[in-house]
């Protein structure tokens, strides 16, 4: 039965995949976590931690396998490095799984509500996930209910609530089943019946719908920071955007133009004016420079949003992606192989609050690319805001599923806050998105196109938006100590099962 659970524990957690973009089948949302928890049930530690670290590796080996193509196709490292490098990438988030799992079976393990221990911890760590070590906020269980009548629980709760009502239905189901009583699937039932008499929205118009035009240049990734297609690049843009200068909004993905705004001011100053007398505005992404306040001589470099035209105003991004725009240990890494040499990946963290964009009167919540992935940070920032604008260059991620995750995100954050969503990105997928996160217009994905349409500038706030994750945060940390107070006593008689031929 050991080898068993062992062999069953990888494949469960690779099965997770499924739940999410592009395959969008969410009962795997429901079975993966299940089937950790059938693991897991009655096992000691060290064996809790053994199953759990297998069924990380599944889950983040199958899930974010696009970092090998970051790496290997576009970070210029051979396939065996890449390989190595994706799987010590996985392999670490992994542990979190592991700790997960040697916790639960620790301390936890009531004789009747373990597997409530169990929901309580795998939320707990998709928060941790949020923020430690900068944070990796990918792979929610919620982010599979974005397509099914349950996706009314973000607005009140963020996508935390539904990655919760996915692991009460799963883990309650293991229990019902095993102790042929139907006790368990109450808390989930309950939840799951809260989400069909829940508001569809919450917010309302706040003005008259924007015209937008966001061009996707579709600039392969190897050429993109070669010197010397600067300037077709830049000519590209131009002549993308001139048909739409009666738009009220142009927008350019994440480091559009690969230069400095300093190196291409002269080559963007005509169309800014154009744009001025058009009583229009142009977001870009590019790299911007600024004197560091802490260092004389020195400069500090961003990742950047510049507005061109009838509105002025620059954000610079607040959540870095390592080794794709800074490197931990840099001066250990630098030079090591071209993955960590990577073109822009010396930028830093703005060290000022910044002031909100705003475009036609209307305030913005801007997120460049991997911004977009963290709730709490989109949240904060579009609580005054009527829509919310994110860049990206997915090219990164080339063909593969990183892509269809990533658009699957920006959908939960515009059903959580109530708010369109104007997503450009280089390559695809460029998308207008309204309030209940459904796509209304979107670009075909590896073509030059310029995608058209409206946006409505919302007002009001969301619960999810008023309250953020504190409640059910404190819910959880209540409900873990609960159950490490009344069932760490007898959580050895849990742990340590008859021994039984099978076992060896």
């Amino acid at each position: 039965m050991r080898r068993f659970r062992v062999l069953l524990s990888l494949p469960a957690g690779a099965s997770a995949t499924l739940a999410f973009a592009p395959f969008s089948l969410p009962l795997f949302a429901l079975l993966s976590p299940a089937l950790l928890w059938w693991l897991l049930r009655g096992q000691s530690p060290r064996q809790a931690l053994l199953y759990g670290w297998l069924y990380g590796l599944g889950f983040f080996g199958a899930g974010v396998s696009w970092v090998y193509v970051s790496i290997h196709q576009y970070g210029g490292a051979p396939a065996l490095l890449a390989g190595g490098l994706t799987f010590a990438f996985c392999a670490a988030l992994a542990l979190l799984f592991a700790l997960q799992s040697w916790l639960g079976t620790r301390f936890v393990a009531h004789p009747r509500h373990g597997w409530l221990g169990f929901v309580g911890l795998w939320w707990l760590f998709e928060w941790l996930r949020s923020w430690l070590l900068t944070g990796f906020p990918w792979l929610y269980l919620g982010y599979a209910f974005t397509d099914t009548p349950m996706r009314t629980l973000a607005s009140v709760t963020g996508v935390w609530g539904l990655s919760l009502l996915a692991l009460l239905l799963a883990a309650g189901t293991v229990e019902a089943v095993h102790h042929r009583r139907l006790q368990p699937l109450l808390p989930g039932t309950l939840l799951l019946a809260l989400t069909w008499l829940l508001p569809a929205q919450w917010t309302t118009p706040a003005g008259a719908p924007m015209s937008v035009a966001v061009v996707q240049p579709n600039v392969p990734q190897l050429m993109k920071w070669q010197p010397a297609q600067r300037q077709a690049i830049i000519d590209q843009l131009l002549a993308l955007s001139a048909p739409h200068l009666d738009a009220d909004l142009i927008v350019w993905p994440e480091n559009a133009v690969p230069a400095l705004y300093s190196q291409v001011a002269p080559q963007l100053s005509a169309l800014s004016a154009a744009l001025a007398d058009a009583q229009a505005t142009l977001i870009t992404g590019l790299p911007t420079r600024r004197p560091d306040p802490d260092a004389p001589g020195r400069s500090l470099f961003h990742n950047s949003l510049l507005l061109l035209g009838h509105d002025s105003g620059v954000y610079h991004k607040r959540r870095l992606v390592p080794f794709g725009e800074y490197v931990p240990l840099e001066q250990w890494l630098r030079g090591v192989i071209a993955f960590f040499d990577l073109p822009m990946s010396a930028f830093s963290l703005p060290r000022e609050p910044q002031p909100p964009l705003r475009v036609q009167g209307q305030v913005l919540a801007a997120a460049i690319c991997y911004e977009i992935a963290y709730p709490e940070l989109v949240r904060r920032s579009s609580t005054t805001a009527g829509l919310i604008l994110t860049v990206s260059n997915d090219t990164w991620f080339g063909r593969s599923i990183g892509p269809d995750q990533h658009l699957q995100m920006a959908r939960m954050r515009a059903l959580e806050n109530g708010r369109w969503v104007i997503r450009g990105t280089n390559n695809g997928i460029t998308a207008l998105i309204d309030p209940q996160g459904d796509v209304r217009a979107r670009a075909p994905v590896d073509e030059v196109a310029v995608l058209t349409g409206e946006a409505v500038p919302m007002q009001g706030r969301t619960p999810y938006q008023r309250w953020g994750i504190w409640p059910l945060l404190g819910a959880d940390l209540l409900l873990l100590l609960t159950l490490l107070i009344t069932g760490v006593r007898t959580a050895p008689k849990q742990y340590r099962p008859a021994s039984t031929g099978l076992d060896r």
